[in-house]
């Protein structure tokens, strides 16, 4: 499969992670979580930004407002606009105070799906913010929670479960917003990197970032192998599509605090365009509007 990867803008994150495209203003945001920042990356310019959040942010959306959900350490979620302070929806989560929220998606209907690590004492979680603002807890003994996304009828969710090298499949009502029906989908194989970000195009392909593999990895709505592309860093985190026609692929990588084992652009936002590969807008976020 042909395709041209090129580096946009190297912060040398060292946890480079949650890309999203703001359509509104034809940008990329993306989130260095240990370090505590948030980048833009204008796509007519070329400029790009960084902004100081003052917490760890492991993922964050864009609200039908205009402004951004973030999803921080202790459970805090708070809305945000660049150069503004945080103004806070949920304070903590009593169960979630010795960790921190990773990787979120928006559903159907503005509701936010958001997983939230380990701890030394307990597995990972995945919850659902609710539109009104109250959280669901729907998923326990979680490895580590990362990508997701829908198959493009909306009847089912992929879920990353990193720990386990696993992508699995629920059916997902959209309605209510809960999950059912489990089962494993993708399972990585050995020594080929480990399943982190993900996204969904426009045909339905499933194409997940590889932690520690050097690529990211497209699938089949079947399943099936489509493509794996190579990129210069051992990390690659997450991945979205957007643009104004939605024909590029923003990847966020990692390790840019050990470049000389990670690779020289460790940490870069890379663009990746593959002929005939489109994907769709993400949906908006409606907590608390």
């Amino acid at each position: 499969m042909e395709f041209e990867l090129e580096p946009l803008a190297d912060y040398a994150c060292h946890t480079g992670e949650g890309p999203l495209y703001h359509p509104g203003e034809d940008a990329i945001y993306w989130t260095d979580i240990p370090n505590r920042r948030l980048f833009r990356y204008e796509l007519a310019t070329g400029h790009h930004e960084a902004f100081e959040i003052g917490r760890p942010v492991g993922g964050f959306t864009l609200q039908e407002d205009g402004q951004f959900l973030l999803f921080m350490d202790g459970g805090a979620i708070a809305l945000w606009s660049p150069g503004g302070t945080l103004d806070y929806l949920v304070e903590d989560i009593s169960e979630e105070l010795e960790t921190r929220f990773n990787d979120v998606m928006v559903d159907t209907e503005g509701r936010v799906f958001c997983g939230t690590m380990p701890t030394e004492k307990r597995l990972g979680r995945l919850y659902r913010l609710n539109d009104e603002g109250t959280i669901t807890k729907l998923l326990d003994g979680i490895g580590c929670s990362n990508g997701m996304g829908f198959t493009r009828d909306h009847k089912f969710l992929f879920y990353t479960d990193s720990a386990k090298r696993t992508i699995y499949r629920f059916a997902y009502d959209k309605i209510r917003g809960n999950l059912a029906r489990q089962r494993p989908f993708i399972v990585a194989e050995e020594g080929g990197g480990v399943p982190d970000g993900m996204t969904v195009d426009a045909a339905g392909n499933l194409w997940s970032a590889r932690w520690d593999g050097s690529c990211l990895v497209g699938y089949t709505p079947q399943g099936r192998e489509l493509a794996r592309v190579p990129f210069p860093v051992k990390k690659v985190s997450s991945v979205i599509f957007g643009g104004p026609n939605y024909d590029q692929m923003f990847v966020t990588t990692a390790g840019g605090h050990q470049k000389e084992t990670d690779g020289a652009l460790a940490g870069a936002l890379f663009r990746l365009t593959i002929p005939g590969i489109t994907g769709v807008a993400e949906f908006v976020s409606r907590v608390g509007l």
